[in-house]
């Protein structure tokens, strides 16, 4: 497997050329299929009138929607003129898309009517009050200088605002012939895509990311599942993440393959999902299947048609793999790590790997990707088996976090490592094994203990779903571990139980001083639990 840099509108080009009446998105609930050709026009069309509203190479447009078709068509629409995609949370609240919106230089920022609880409207509304004087396209802000349209997808269009409908209509404007000549002044090294980190450990960073970075990834990752132009991909993770955008979408367009997106997650959904459209790929963080697995109906769906996808977006607990593989049919699921700085993936198992592999470990180095362990803070690599940070280098890594020198500096290093912040051991094969955060390792009088050992022996309790163990302070010992707990339907627990079960399991230091019991966990929107926020609520625990 060779890398073929190219871009993002190279490769639509070529696959409309290749499949022009081959299914390349579907949107069952909304009766939309479109055929590579017939996207192909769409992107073309969102493309040119974009250039026609004076979107030049290297302008920043934002997106704040769910997995609508429009967000698809707006990703290819902007590569295939040079401009950078910018992809926001969908759970961002004001002062969080005030910071992106101010920090990214973004020029345009499209948005629906708004996500679960939040009107993206009142939202903007608020921050804008310019908008409710501002001609169409003529927004002037002293908060936001760069920002000069807001474009509103959907029917009633805002007060300042200007319709989706109307980029399309701008398009009529300019020849075919000046959008091919805007894509052939492109190359595959330019910066094409922004991705925010999640928010896990604090405020996000932009990590740029260019055309060779996600689409030789994605190729990659599709070469690891073995993907093919007949495959269809159930997409329930979100576009603004690269799981969505790169391991979802990019992955299935490299092979020609069929796209089938959820607007937003929703375990029965899934199901269904999967079963309507014979679905042949799933994708998903580890808390999505154990919801989908989890659901009351799960048995009444016919997901024979499921054969690979991947796991990914956080450590994926080996008893959930296990029950994806036996209950879901997906017997060639494959695990992917890395992360957004890595466009994302790093390492991934391969769908011949023995059961174990495919449990016990991420996989091996992505082809032309170098991996290595080192022992932390130095660049000193460790002997194969013992535990250290990962490293990585190669085509994948970003090409740094915007307008922040400083930060990227702190994690690529001066022969072009990226230190993950990881903690990982490689056996003698290649194949690494995840064994927690730098950041989220606890040291308690001295030793070190590793959140994942301790949540890996809470999985095997018959009565929980889900653990979490996260690191809080302590005058005794500096630090101790809580543990959050999700039971299993109709299952009780008393602490002193899993006390003496963790006993029965492992050494006595390691054993959580706290345990809660809890029904969910603060999750980014793309699926990641943010530990930083379970410290704090048991720190707000402990005090009461």
């Amino acid at each position: 497997m060779s890398i073929h840099p190219q871009t993002i509108g190279s490769l639509l080009i070529e696959k409309k050329e290749l499949h022009p009446t081959h299914e390349a998105v579907v949107y069952p609930d909304r009766a939309l299929r479109y055929s590579y050709e017939a996207f192909y026009t769409q992107v073309k069309e969102t493309g040119k009138g974009l250039m026609t509203m004076g979107v030049q190479k290297g302008d920043h447009i934002a997106i704040m929607a769910s997995n609508i078709p429009e967000w698809l068509i707006l990703q290819f629409a902007c590569a295939s003129i040079g401009a950078v995609l910018v992809t926001v949370n969908t759970n961002f609240q004001s002062q969080e898309l005030a910071y992106l919106l101010k920090h990214s230089d973004s020029k345009m920022l499209f948005i629906i009517d708004g996500f679960k609880e939040t009107s993206y409207v009142q939202m903007l509304n608020d921050l804008l009050p310019e908008l409710q004087t501002a001609e169409q396209g003529e927004l002037s802000s002293s908060q936001f200088p760069y920002l000069k349209n807001c474009v509103f997808i959907g029917s009633s269009v805002p007060t300042g605002m200007i319709g989706w409908d109307s980029i399309q209509k701008e398009a009529k404007r300019i020849e075919d012939h000046l959008w091919h000549k805007r894509m052939g002044e492109l190359t595959p090294d330019d910066v094409i895509n922004m991705q925010y980190t999640s928010g896990t450990t604090g405020y996000p960073k932009g990590v740029m990311l260019s055309h060779t970075n996600i689409v030789c990834n994605a190729s990659q990752i599709a070469d690891c599942m073995k993907l093919t132009l007949v495959d269809r991909m159930c997409i329930p993770v979100p576009f603004f993440h690269c799981f969505g955008s790169v391991l979802g979408v990019l992955a299935c367009f490299t092979k020609g393959g069929t796209i089938i997106p959820l607007e937003s997650f929703h375990p029965e959904r899934v199901l269904q999902t999967v079963e309507k459209e014979k679905c042949t790929v799933l994708h998903g963080v580890p808390t999505m299947f154990i919801a989908e697995l989890d659901h009351p109906n799960f048995p009444q769906y016919d997901l024979s048609t499921l054969c690979t996808g991947i796991m990914a977006g956080s450590l994926c607990p080996s008893h959930v793999m296990k029950a994806v593989i036996e209950k879901m049919g997906l017997s060639e699921l494959t695990i992917a790590y890395g992360q957004t700085e890595s466009s994302p993936v790093i390492t991934q198992t391969r769908t011949d790997d023995s059961f174990e592999r495919r449990v016990q470990t991420v996989g091996r180095a992505l082809p032309h990707i170098e991996v290595k362990i080192v022992a932390p803070g130095t660049s000193d690599e460790v002997t194969r088996g013992q535990q250290g940070e990962l490293c990585t280098r190669g085509y994948h890594v970003m090409k740094g976090y915007y307008k922040n020198d400083e930060a990227t500096n702190e994690v690529i290093d001066k022969d072009g490592w990226l230190h993950t912040g990881d903690l990982a051991e490689m056996d003698h094969d290649g194949y690494v094994s995840i064994t927690g955060r730098l950041k989220d390792m606890i040291i308690r009088g001295g030793e070190n203990i590793y959140p994942k050992e301790l949540e890996d022996v809470l999985y095997t309790h018959p009565a929980i779903l889900d653990a979490q163990v996260v690191g809080i302070p302590d005058e005794t010992y500096g630090e101790e571990a809580a543990a959050f707990i999700r039971l299993k339907k109709n299952h009780t627990v008393t602490i002193d139980t899993l006390t003496n079960y963790c006993q029965t399991k492992m050494a006595r230091y390691k054993i959580p001083k706290y345990f809660f019991i809890t029904d969910e966990y603060p999750m980014t929107a793309s699926g990641k639990i943010q530990k930083f926020r379970l410290k704090q609520q048991a720190l707000d625990l402990i005090k009461e």
